[in-house]
This record gives C-alpha cells, sequence and structure tokens, in this order.
C-alpha cells in the first residue's frame, strides 16, 4: 500500500450497506479502507485508535447515533475529516450534521455517483453535499429550526399521545404542551399536529 492512499473507516450498523461501500472504494486507487464499525460508539473509538485520513459514518445507528459521533470525533479532534452517507435527506438532519462538524453529506442513493468525488473533496478540506441536500437546505433556509423540547412534544405526539401524557411523560403542564404545539403549528407553517409531524419527518427534524 502506498503512503499517499487515503485511509478510511466506515461506519454503517448494515452489513450490506458497509460490503456496497468497500466495493465502490475498492474502485478508487488512492483510497483504503482500514476499519469497518457497527454503531456509533465503535466510529469513536476506531477514529481515536486508527487516526484515519477520513470517516464515512450513517447517521442512524445503535448505541450512539451519528450525530453525537460525529459531535465526538471533533471534540477531540477538530480537524477531523466527517463525511455523512445516509437515507436522510430533509434539510434539519443535514444542518444538524453539518453544525456537529461533518464537512460532507451524501446520500445512499447516490453512492455510485457521488462518493469518489465527495471523498475526495472533503479529505482536501472542501464542503460536499448532494445537490438535493443543497435545494433542501435552500428553499428552507429561512425557516425556523424546532428546539430540542419542542421536537420531543411532537416527537410524542406523533407517536398517538394526547396533550396529557406528552405533558406527563415530559413533566410539564398540558397547558405548557399547548403552548408548544401552537409555536411548532407556526413554525412548520402546519394546520394541525398531523401535518405537523409530516412535515417534520420528510424534513428529518424527528425519527419514528
Amino acid at each position: 500500500m502506498r503512503e499517499d492512499k487515503i485511509r478510511i473507516v466506515v461506519a454503517d450498523d448494515h452489513p450490506l450497506i458497509r460490503r456496497g461501500v468497500r466495493a465502490v472504494l475498492s474502485m478508487i486507487s488512492d483510497v483504503h479502507v482500514i476499519g469497518e464499525a457497527e454503531d456509533g460508539g465503535q466510529a469513536v473509538e476506531l477514529y481515536r485508535t486508527l487516526l484515519p485520513d477520513l470517516i464515512l459514518l450513517d447517521l442512524q445507528m445503535p448505541n450512539v447515533d451519528g450525530i453525537e459521533a460525529i459531535a465526538q470525533i471533533r471534540q477531540d479532534f477538530p480537524q477531523a475529516k466527517i463525511l455523512v452517507l445516509t437515507t436522510y435527506s430533509g434539510d434539519a438532519q443535514a444542518l444538524r450534521a453539518l453544525r456537529a462538524g461533518a464537512l460532507g453529506y451524501i446520500l445512499k442513493s447516490n453512492l455510485h455517483d457521488e462518493l469518489i468525488e465527495a471523498i475526495h473533496s472533503v479529505h482536501e478540506g472542501r464542503e460536499f453535499l448532494s445537490a438535493e441536500i443543497m435545494s433542501q437546505i435552500a428553499r428552507h433556509q429561512g425557516n425556523q429550526q424546532l428546539t430540542d423540547r419542542e421536537r420531543s412534544v411532537l416527537i410524542l405526539a406523533a407517536a398517538g399521545n394526547s396533550n396529557k401524557r406528552i405533558a406527563s411523560s415530559l413533566e410539564i403542564s398540558e397547558e405548557t404542551v399547548k403552548g408548544y404545539m401552537k409555536i411548532i403549528l407556526s413554525k412548520l407553517d402546519a394546520v394541525d399536529r398531523t401535518h405537523a409531524v409530516t412535515i417534520a419527518l420528510r424534513r428529518g427534524m424527528i425519527e419514528l
């Protein structure tokens, strides 16, 4: 192996996805996969142990999710080159990943078309976003994001909980829940809670 190869760790909880990624990476002459992780916690530990040139990771992983893994890696290694490969095309999820410290964000549906260019861009310190992601971010650029508490309220509402049960789960008053719901509807320009859930899921603000 030549010393100038880009050393990569791949983190995804699905073995078939990791196999597919490795198959694409095997076609890149200047890339070498030095490790694989099945969850976010392993990804963080492998980064600390192997110090790769770049880590390629999914967002939805067990134990420690991708966003938290990105934050942990960047806290210890501010110059870490992190590329997200995910199914989430929503602007909110992409912005969370970028704010946590990712430099690139591409979709698994575009794996064969974008992975090579994305790896080289991120390795060189340049941001790389799928065109679909850039379009989503631009479309919602002026919109307000949900706070963590507002997300918690909406997630519980999406699960079919009444305001009373949401209040009990979050240890707040029912009136406070109603207040949060009004804010959520306003931020998302939604007509009711079902509409709000649909919008939040599409934009990657919440997961079920």
